[in-house]
């Protein structure tokens, strides 16, 4: 009995020691948290008026709230008496080892953060990221999903989408589209040069504002290249493409300008006796 009574007497001596701290502790881990959600309000409303997407505004609010609620967390456990020094040791040492294993993947998180803040493209853009033409689909956090011009789904991780030169074709309102026909030398420039402009103006998409060029570019062993630049607006961009090619082939066709191939004179002469 007298057992008994000693231990619940140092039992009330414990329980009276430790109240004011952890009345102090639970104070300080309600108010927190009130402080917390009210900073939140204020960040959320920041980040939404930012023009951040929809989609990042949340991800970066319930980054800053955990911050913010494992701050309170070390803080309320100073005030109760536990010993937080070789916690936190303990914990960087973790998040050490856990961040070299996840090298790579922490790269690629940190990449899709700065794709969503800083914008270089999003999604619906036509894109040239690492020799890959397409469509941006997604912007995950971790990948970016392009559909190619193949129809193609291309899954590239962020850290090697922003590791390189990117392209964005959707920058801006208009592209130019690049083109080369090859004229045979005994053609009259002039006259395909005429038939090759009407037949991009009648073309649907192409643009008449810049206006499109057609010169030559350059003189090949069997052909005149003719350099052809069409503008279109983006959406526009492979209908101009394959249109423009189409229109060009009927009208030299139609006006009788053979198409340059390879060929071979062979000239035969008579030696005189």
């Amino acid at each position: 009995m007298d057992f008994l009574t000693g231990k619940m007497g140092l039992l009330i001596d414990l329980l009276i020691s430790w109240a004011p701290k952890l009345v102090g502790a639970i104070l300080v881990l309600l108010i927190g948290l009130w402080i917390i959600g009210r900073i939140m309000k204020f960040v959320s409303a920041g980040l939404t008026r930012s023009g951040l997407d929809k989609d990042v505004v949340p991800f970066l609010s319930s980054i800053i709230a955990v911050l913010l609620k494992v701050m309170l967390i070390f803080t309320v456990a100073g005030i109760v008496g536990i010993e937080t020094t070789s916690f936190i040791a303990l914990l960087g040492m973790a998040g050490l080892a856990i961040g070299m294993a996840l090298q790579g993947t922490l790269s690629h998180f940190a990449s899709g953060v700065m794709v969503m803040i800083f914008k270089p493209y999003k999604v619906g853009d036509l894109v040239d990221i690492q020799g890959v033409v397409g469509t941006v689909e997604e912007v995950q956090i971790f990948n970016t999903i392009i559909r190619n011009l193949d129809n193609k789904k291309t899954i590239m991780p962020n850290g090697i989408a922003t590791s390189g030169i990117m392209t964005n074709l959707s920058s801006h309102e208009y592209l130019r589209v690049d083109l080369n026909i090859a004229m045979p030398y005994e053609a009259d420039f002039d006259e395909v040069q005429s038939l090759v402009k009407t037949a991009i103006n009648n073309t649907p998409g192409v643009m008449s504002d810049p206006a499109p060029v057609v010169e030559i570019e350059k003189f090949d062993a069997n052909n005149i290249l003719l350099a052809v630049r069409p503008y279109a607006k983006t959406e526009d961009y492979w209908d101009v493409y394959f249109g423009t090619y189409k229109n060009v082939k009927a009208a030299l066709g139609k006006s009788g300008v053979r198409v340059a191939y390879p060929r071979t004179d062979v000239q035969i002469t008579e030696r005189a006796r």
